[in-house]
């Protein structure tokens, strides 16, 4: 006859009483599979495993027991006894308090608290260390990266010695590793309230901290870590580059300096004091610091691909382009050096080089948006606009707050004519970055372009207000009056065609030999890719900056030049237009060459990130008709003239060896002309650095 679980439960009891523990257990476990949750069950066959030194194969039993009646005075404390059993002191701890919080607070209850704080106390004073066999297994498995295997481990370790350090520190650093950063500051905050004089744990919360961005709270912890042991080399060079974070470049500097003089031997310290300097523009001192980092530790990729970006800061093109490789042959997928060497090869005008270089980021790197952002710039230049286009929209995919890709992805758009598109991604660059000026310029423009006058006014008088002055509000400032008769506040240069400066450079140097032979050799040697240039027609414009990438063999020809702005400057220095007025305190020189045959000629245009623009004509066709081949300035462009507006404009007549100075504001122009010869033309602008 079958049994009912009462009757069953009462023979587990005889059983039990009577030491059949076997008889016993299978009773209560038949009781279980009926009813899981059976509360005497339950309780009764943890009583069975404690007393058989299963304490924690009790444990579960006892809580199932309890979690279905919390009634029962005996579940309570054969549960508590069971924690303290296994020294869980703080499960313990929770426990009693649950219980008085039920209503219990008899004899029994109150020795079993007893009991729990002479087991604290114990472990205070004993330390209550895990056995070293286990501390060994942890750390081997940290050490050789079984994350799983360690973090299961060190939970179980702090759960049986809650106030061991060790095992909360690794256990921290196990959550690191796997990416969970929140979690990592929570166990290294009980690292270091356990052992608050560990100056390890207060530097390795700094290093949390620091990865959570709480820069301010990981200057404190690294702080503290120092205050215990001055002679912490690594706390220091971290110091360091938390200050540099938080833009406090010279103490970033004294702490970095610290690291090193503390432990010169310390590669990563000599690393990030070379930021710092870079950040500084301390280029020299910042290609020491890298060389020396790389002395110490030869296959420090992130060291060699920084010293990269130092060398082409300073110039030395080649050698930049080497570190970079060398970054890349010691660390294939190192996304940041592939953008970088693009950066470097887009520079000197390698376009499908640089173009290889971001799409080798790319492969590494899918989300690397600057990469993306950086190859859709280079297949603008290459005419692939369309390519260019769904380089940005990935970026903006990966990062949608990102305003630079909204803003170059406005300027495609508006190369392919879909105008309203235009606008609506230079108004989302805005509202990411209020202060993006870039931005500003084209969204101006592109109101401009669309005819929205309402809006562009709004637009004008926002950039007014904000005291901004430079060539695309000036010119539009301009143009608009033309167009609307609606005059205001031109902060660039109110008269424009005041401001133009036509001299002759045969007469002050040797043109043939410093502008001509240089110019041709250039061409002749193809040293420079072309460009895709939609306003030059019958002709071909070279990419990137020709003083950069030909910086010795243009050395006299950019002599003459700052000598004829100079000039310029002194002419005008009484002005009181913003063009001379605010004159950037510093400024460097970007030129391109221009060449067009027969029939060619260089459709109206403004210089957008010009300050001063110029052109040397280095090889001028004789003129077959009037004005052919010549140079035109004017205050806007002709269908800009409304109602009885003028727009006013000068033609200048052009030789071998006239330079031109004007702002970059001026709409400029060639007349088309018909000649067997080429005509060669240096173009340039002066840029605020």
């Amino acid at each position: 006859m079958e049994l009912t679980i009462e009757q069953a439960l009462q023979q587990g009891v005889a059983a039990h009483n009577q030491g059949d523990l076997q008889e016993a257990e299978r009773l209560y476990r038949a009781i279980l599979e009926s009813q899981p949750t059976h509360s005497d069950a339950n309780h009764n066959l943890g009583v069975l495993a404690v007393s058989v030194n299963q304490v924690e194969a009790a444990l579960p039993l006892f809580k199932i027991a309890l979690d279905a009646n919390p009634k029962i005075e005996q579940f309570w404390l054969s549960y508590i006894d069971a924690l303290i059993k296994e020294n869980q002191i703080k499960n313990a701890k929770r426990a009693i308090k649950k219980a008085n919080k039920k209503g219990f607070s008899g004899d029994k209850l109150n020795a079993l608290s007893e009991k729990l704080y002479s087991e604290a106390q114990t472990v205070n004073v004993s330390s209550a260390n895990p056995p070293q066999q286990q501390l060994d297994g942890l750390l081997e498995h940290y050490q050789n990266g079984r994350f799983d295997e360690a973090e299961k481990l060190a939970i179980s370790i702090t759960q049986s010695f809650p106030t061991h350090n060790f095992s909360w520190k690794i256990l921290a650093a196990v959550f690191k590793k796997t990416g969970r950063n929140s979690e990592a500051v929570n166990a290294n905050q009980t690292a270091v309230e356990l052992s608050p004089q560990d100056a390890e744990s207060h530097s390795n919360l700094g290093i949390m901290l620091q990865d959570l961005g709480e820069l301010e709270k990981a200057e404190a912890s690294y702080r503290q870590a120092i205050g215990l042991k001055p002679d912490y080399a690594e706390a220091h060079s971290n110091l360091g580059v938390t200050l540099q974070g938080l833009g406090r470049l010279d103490e970033a500097e004294a702490s970095l300096t610290q690291a090193i003089a503390l432990k010169s031997d310390f590669a990563q310290a000599h690393y990030n004091l070379g930021i710092t300097l870079q950040e500084q523009g301390r280029l020299e001192e910042a290609e020491a610091s890298y060389r020396a980092a790389i002395a110490l530790k030869s296959n420090y990729a992130e060291a060699h691909s920084n010293l990269g970006g130092t060398l082409q800061e300073l110039g030395r093109v080649d050698e930049a382009e080497a570190s970079y490789r060398q970054a890349i042959a010691l660390k294939p997928d190192y996304a940041e050096a592939h953008n970088n060497l693009g950066n470097m090869l887009k520079e000197v005008d390698r376009l499908n080089e640089a173009e290889a270089s971001y799409r080798q980021a790319v492969i590494w790197k899918p989300d690397h948006v600057e990469a993306l952002s950086n190859l859709g710039n280079t297949l603008n230049e290459l005419g692939r606009l369309d390519e260019a286009e769904a380089s940005y929209r990935q970026a903006i995919i990966c990062k949608p707050d990102y305003a630079v890709a909204y803003n170059n992805l406005g300027g495609t758009l508006r190369e392919l004519g879909r105008l309203g598109e235009a606008e609506a991604c230079y108004t989302q660059a805005i509202a990411l970055k209020p202060d993006y000026d870039f931005a500003h310029n084209s969204l101006l423009r592109c109101l401009y372009l669309q005819d929205k006058h309402p809006l562009f006014f709004d637009e004008l008088d926002y950039l007014i207000n904000q005291d901004k002055a430079n060539a695309v509000i000036g010119s539009l400032t301009c143009r608009s009056a033309l167009k609307y008769g609606l005059k205001k506040q031109n902060l660039f240069c109110r008269e424009p065609l005041k401001y133009v400066f036509h001299t002759d450079l045969n007469t002050q140097c040797d043109f043939a030999e410093i502008f001509v032979e240089k110019a041709k050799d250039v061409l002749s040697e193809n040293r420079l890719s072309n460009r895709h240039q939609s306003l030059l027609v019958n002709g071909y414009q070279t990419s990137g900056n020709l003083f950069e990438i030909e910086n010795s063999f243009t050395e006299n020809i950019q002599k003459a030049i700052r000598l004829a702005i100079e000039k310029y400057r002194a002419n005008f220095k009484n002005s009181e237009e913003g063009l001379i007025k605010r004159w950037p305190s510093e400024y460097s020189l970007y030129g391109w060459l221009i060449s067009m045959k027969s029939g060619g000629e260089l459709q109206p245009h403004i210089h957008e990130q010009g300050w001063l623009s110029g052109s040397v004509y280095i090889n001028v066709p004789s003129k077959t008709k009037a004005n052919g081949g010549n140079l035109v300035v004017s205050v806007g462009e002709d269908n800009d003239a409304t109602d009885t507006r003028v727009n006013l404009k000068k033609i200048i007549n052009v030789v071998t060896g006239s330079l031109v100075l004007f702002p970059a504001s001026l709409t400029h122009y060639t007349i088309p002309f018909e000649a067997e010869e080429e005509r060669i033309v240096l173009a340039f602008d002066v840029k605020q650095k």
